[in-house]
């Protein structure tokens, strides 16, 4: 049988070129009445290449695919006589049809392989990816083993194929330049701009230059469906887009002053207004937002950075119309520890405590919130009224209307929202 196999099977090298045509695969072909017992011992042995169909050949004989990589190990009792044959155009399964993406690219990479798959490689074949639009991202640890190496442009030709792909890319580690900047290296294609969609809202970005944060999407939402008509807004750390586009596409504010200081994200921004036909509604202020010259003019401030947007408090005071205040959204990443804590009723004491928000609907009644969370936001409504005061020289109240649990960051850490009303005092 090796010998058939050595003699029939075309060179490796030249598998590898066909791009265009089907590679052949090995096949037992026997009789008819002898088919369904070479199929039960195949598949006893575990020989048995379930990716293609049985398929007849000359002779009135039928043809059974087997795995090539196990040619050596074929052994068939003599009352089996059969014949080694390459088939050229071999027909996929019903199964291998139906089969999930991870396991036909494990099939498609076996073959191209030709027979050298190992355990290595098994391990180094990512069984999860992210897909934006025609580009699949790969995880930073896929596809490192040395063999992948040899393979060149076919290796990434094979993977965008088996994955319905024409861009592949993969993930590095994020750099740390304060910008969270993407170390993503393209692997087949011209550019890494992609196209997203969350919500009715398009977003645009190069994955190679810019992050995007799939996990943003419940606070994006519920941004969305607050009632800002005829409101100005501040986003002081806009990236993307990911907040000031739902503010201004479904929120429906007047005018937002994105402030960003990634070219790329800026650039990425440009073209998401353009794209959502919001452009005349926003000015972007490209520059460290810390140095903003703006001052008495928004209605609403969003301080979308984590771990912590508390060097962007000062600023987020300063924007705030001084006669009539406005609200924050407040982002900070919270320890909570991981021993179980009581928990405290939304309706906590104070009538300054958190209760329902009027533009939230009654989702966050009876609400029940951890009390490290408590503490963060009465901290923090206690700073920023101290800030409000000592900026305009009189007094001014802060107001927890809500606490949003964005996701869980880290182990015992949780990305948290407070929105906080400011206002100034009433004359008495």
């Amino acid at each position: 049988m090796a010998a058939a196999r050595s003699e029939s099977a075309p060179a490796g090298n030249a598998r590898m070129e066909a791009k265009d045509i089907s590679i052949p695969i090995p096949a037992l072909a026997t009789e008819r009445r002898l088919a369904q017992r070479l199929r039960e011992h195949l598949e006893e042995k575990q020989l048995l290449d379930r990716r293609y169909q049985l398929q007849q050949v000359p002779g009135g004989r039928v043809a059974l695919p087997m795995l090539e990589e196990k040619l050596s190990q074929l052994c068939l009792p003599p009352e089996m006589p059969c014949e080694l044959v390459w088939i050229q155009d071999p027909v996929p399964s019903r199964a291998s049809r139906r089969r999930a993406p991870a396991q036909k690219l494990r099939d498609e990479l076996r073959q191209l392989l030709d027979g050298s798959w190992s355990e290595e490689l098994e391990q180094d074949v990512p069984h999860a990816w992210q897909r934006h639009g025609d580009l699949v991202l790969l995880s930073e640890d896929s596809f490192r083993a040395a063999p992948w190496e040899s393979l060149g442009p076919v290796l990434w030709e094979t993977v965008a194929s088996a994955l319905g792909a024409r861009r592949i890319a993969r993930r590095g580690r994020v750099l740390p330049d304060g910008m969270r900047t993407p170390s993503v290296t393209l692997l087949l294609g011209q550019d890494g701009w992609v196209e997203h969609v969350d919500n009715g809202i398009r977003y645009t970005f190069d994955v190679t230059k810019c992050m995007f944060s799939p996990g943003n999407i419940t606070e994006k939402m519920r941004v969305a469906s607050l009632p800002c008509s005829g409101e100005v807004l501040v986003d002081l750390y806009a990236g993307i887009g990911y907040f000031t586009l739902p503010f201004l596409v479904h929120a429906g504010a007047a005018f937002v002053h994105a402030c960003e200081w990634n070219v790329h994200a800026v650039e990425a921004l440009r073209r998401a207004l353009a794209l959502n036909g919001v452009q005349d509604r926003c000015h972007i202020h490209h520059g460290d937002s810390r140095q903003l010259e703006l001052r008495d003019m928004a209605d609403r401030v969003n301080l979308g950075l984590i771990p912590s947007s508390e060097e962007g408090w000062p600023v987020a005071c300063r924007v705030l119309k001084k006669e009539t205040g406005g609200v924050l959204h407040i982002h900070h990443n919270v320890e909570t520890p991981p021993a179980p804590t009581p928990v405290l009723p939304a309706e906590w004491g104070s009538p300054e405590a958190q209760h329902p928000m009027e533009d939230t609907g009654n989702k966050t009644v009876g609400a029940r919130i951890r009390a490290e969370w408590q503490r963060w936001a009465e901290t923090t409504a206690t700073r920023i009224q101290g800030l409000l005061v000592e900026l305009h020289g009189r007094p001014w109240h802060t107001r927890v209307l809500h606490i949003e649990a964005v996701k869980s960051y880290a182990p015992h850490v949780h990305h948290l929202v407070l929105d906080l009303e400011c206002r100034p005092a009433l004359p008495t």
